[in-house]
């Protein structure tokens, strides 16, 4: 599936992205530095309502926020692997944890441990198209 979006288009596209995907728990943004993966993060976590600051976990590795869904309390785990050197540094983070569970895991930089992903996981592109839109590819 591929979305063109621009910012003032984004919760639009953040909210068809949730449709595209139901069920779904663990996705995987690769793109480059300032493509805008952590701004549609931002959206996809205010299109869920979650009510907490959205912040980058570049520091952290692992932000959880929480949102309501059908009376329900649910987590989504964003997680940072930028600043890590390699996969046995993110497993000792903790990172693999969040991936087997019913919660939504929203990963930058999966690179950086490719091997640590669950075989469910959608794998997301971001794209600068121009100074004012990006691509969006899901793979499953």
């Amino acid at each position: 599936m591929e979305f063109i979006f621009s910012l003032d288009q984004i919760r639009e596209t953040a909210d068809l992205f949730w449709r595209s995907a139901p069920g779904t728990t663990v996705f995987a943004f690769h793109g480059q530095m300032g493509s805008g993966k952590t701004t549609f993060i931002h959206a996809l976590c205010a299109v869920k309502g979650v009510k907490d600051a959205v912040g980058s976990p570049t520091f952290s590795i692992i932000n959880e926020y929480i949102y309501t869904e059908n009376g329900a309390l649910k987590k989504i785990f964003h997680i940072d692997l930028y600043r890590l050197k390699d996969e046995d540094e993110a497993l000792r983070a903790g990172v693999e944890e969040c991936f087997y569970n019913d919660h939504i895991c929203l990963v930058e930089w999966p690179e950086k441990a490719p091997h640590i992903f669950p075989d469910h996981t959608v794998h997301v592109q971001i794209e600068v198209v121009d100074e004012k839109k990006r691509r969006l590819i899901m793979n499953n």
